[in-house]
């Protein structure tokens, strides 16, 4: 013990876990002081970081404010009780873990500690959070699950820098209006297995969301605000009381797991089936029957029927694989459309000038999917235009007219003919978002995209030949969204770690067989996408992203080192078992 407290003296920290200590040692309430004048004394620093879990703990004594300088505190896996009210004490305090003990009321002196930045009360006896949270501004990490709360308080709203909430398994019947409307930096949501009956409307402020699980409640509706969760990608409701989803839901453009089993659901709305989920589970609802525009959600990996009184489809379409059930649906879809009869299609003139008129209120101009050769000149003469949407035509080069768009912000490509890198792009001053995919793109050079600094959000896949180089995309010190699907891609991009802002990375449909350690090192990412690849194992080194990482896409991978009941349960539990498999040290 002298030589592990000898050696905390020197360096700030001290971890006396797994020790069997039914106290804690008087030295450490003195920040290991000894009186002594040996082993240079004067040379020791305040401790910092105490770590003192999983041991027998039952008290911690209120001389814990000696300790002025702690910056983490972790006390947990203990028979603790209570919190001395000296944690209000610790100034420095960023880093606070009392999970897994037996504590049933947490002192308000802890929101003294203004600097906490992390807070973990999961898996004690609380019956609520202390109010004086709220004073913590730079909390944005909070942790209770597996207690007995039922309300939070109202104080909690003044964390506007959180973003990750906890509350799994306790007994809330009601979040408050207000809490969204200031949490607006709320990356995940975990509120599942509580008594929650409604979803306040206030979602919709939630535009960062990526992950919100409120599965096992007693919610009986969705509210149409859901659109507002622009970024959300995961979205667990199963075994709630809903009978029905709102159409609006089918705006939520970057949503890939939906979860809806053990509902009342009677129907699946046409709407919803805009989403390009790659995995929804619709099991165990009232389902007798599915619209057959769901067939056109190309992008769905699996989709779960069992336990609905389905009369619409035969048995062996609902208990067969999903792309046989998307094709009938898709085959049902043509005939309905044939059926139908035929109307009188607009001239491409026509879809061109309704096209403007939408854009003079919107600044958003739609072109895609006329067939054109050449992009029209209506692109270039509204200049107030924001976003230009050119997908799905035939144009193999962009005029030099388009430079005239000085506002313009978003820029869609995607499925024509251009062969060649559009220099034109560089004249564009606003540009931030660019979408390639789909093109017979030629190899692109770092100069081709040097002078595209602004550019935070680039979409390149399905262009198998035009990235020798993966790492050229580096040049672009924003980026935050690269999408490189399809690309044949034999190894991991490495180098772009570079991209010290990148929030989505997806590498789906290449042939990568492994992911290097240096996967670590992309500590912004919130979403990886590397399904549909030759993936055997994954380096535990990625379980180190789990406090960002919130959406990790594995399907379509012969994957062998992780059990198939562990990449169900999605990617929290993915994460969490990487980390385990980490060395101690």
């Amino acid at each position: 013990m002298e030589r592990i407290l000898k050696a905390a003296r020197e360096s700030g920290s001290l971890n006396l876990s797994n020790r069997s200590l039914s106290e804690v040692p008087g030295e450490v309430y003195n920040n290991l002081e000894t009186g002594s004048l040996d082993d240079k004394w004067w040379e020791g620093v305040d401790l910092q970081k105490l770590i003192l879990a999983h041991n027998n703990l039952e008290v911690l004594r209120e001389d814990l404010r000696n300790l002025s300088s702690l910056v983490v505190l972790n006390i947990s896996h203990n028979q603790l009780s209570s919190v001395p009210a000296a944690i209000g004490d610790l100034p420095l305090l960023k880093s606070l873990d009392v999970s897994f003990n037996q504590i049933k009321l947490i002192p308000e002196e802890v929101g003294l500690a203004t600097a906490l930045v992390k807070v973990d009360f999961s898996n004690n006896c609380l019956t609520e959070l202390p109010a004086s949270l709220g004073r913590c501004m730079n909390l944005s990490e909070l942790k209770a699950s597996n207690n007995n709360i039922s309300r939070l308080p109202d104080e909690l709203s003044g964390c506007c820098k959180l973003n990750k909430f906890d509350l799994e398994g306790n007994k809330l019947v009601l979040l408050q209006e207000n809490m969204f409307t200031s949490w607006t930096l709320l990356i995940e949501l975990n509120a599942a297995k509580n008594q929650l009956t409604t979803i306040p409307a206030s979602i919709g402020a939630l535009s960062k969301l990526v992950r919100m699980d409120l599965h096992q409640n007693k919610i009986t509706s969705i509210p149409s605000s859901i659109k507002g969760c622009s970024s959300l990608a995961e979205f667990y409701m199963g075994n709630n009381i809903l009978s029905t989803i709102p159409d609006d839901i089918g705006m939520l453009s970057k949503l890939g797991t939906l979860d809806l089993h053990s509902n009342q659901l009677k129907e699946y709305p046409v709407g919803a089936c805009k989403l390009k989920l790659s995995f929804l589970d619709l099991s165990n609802n009232a389902l007798s029957g599915l619209p057959a525009e769901l067939g056109t959600m190309t992008t769905l990996r699996k989709l779960l029927l069992s336990g609905n009184p389905m009369r619409a489809l035969r048995s062996s379409l609902v208990s067969g694989p999903t792309s046989t059930l998307m094709k009938y649906l898709r085959s049902r879809l043509s005939s309905e459309e044939e059926a139908s009869g035929s109307r009188t299609t607009p001239t491409k003139d026509d879809q061109i000038s309704a096209a403007r008129r939408l854009s003079v209120s919107s600044k958003e101009l739609n072109l895609s999917g006329l067939g054109v050769p050449n992009v029209p000149p209506a692109a270039w003469e509204t200049s107030d235009v924001v976003k230009l949407d050119l997908s799905k035509n035939l144009i193999e080069d962009l005029p030099n007219e388009l430079s005239l768009c000085s506002s313009l912000q978003a820029l869609i490509l995607s499925n024509n003919k251009i062969k060649k890198w559009p220099g034109m792009v560089s004249s564009l001053p606003s540009l931030t978002s660019l979408k390639l995919d789909n093109n017979p793109l030629a190899e692109i050079s770092s100069t081709d995209l040097e002078s595209l600094s602004k550019l935070e959000v680039l979409d390149l896949s399905g262009n198998a030949s035009s990235l020798s180089e993966p790492a050229v995309v580096s040049s672009l010190p924003r980026l935050q969204e690269l999408y490189l699907r399809r690309m044949k891609l034999q190894e991991f991009p490495i180098g772009l770690v570079q991209l010290k802002h990148l929030r989505i990375l997806n590498l789906s449909q290449n042939n990568l067989s492994t992911i290097p350690e240096g996967i670590k090192d992309f500590t912004a990412l919130i979403e990886l996408d590397l399904s549909d690849n030759n993936i055997t194992r994954l380096p535990a080194e990625l379980g180190l992203l789990e406090p960002s990482l919130q959406v990790l896409k594995l399907d379509g991978n012969p994957l062998r080192s992780i059990r198939r009941t562990v990449l169900e349960r999605g990617t929290k539990a993915v994460l969490s078992y990487l980390k385990e498999k980490l060395p101690s040290n």
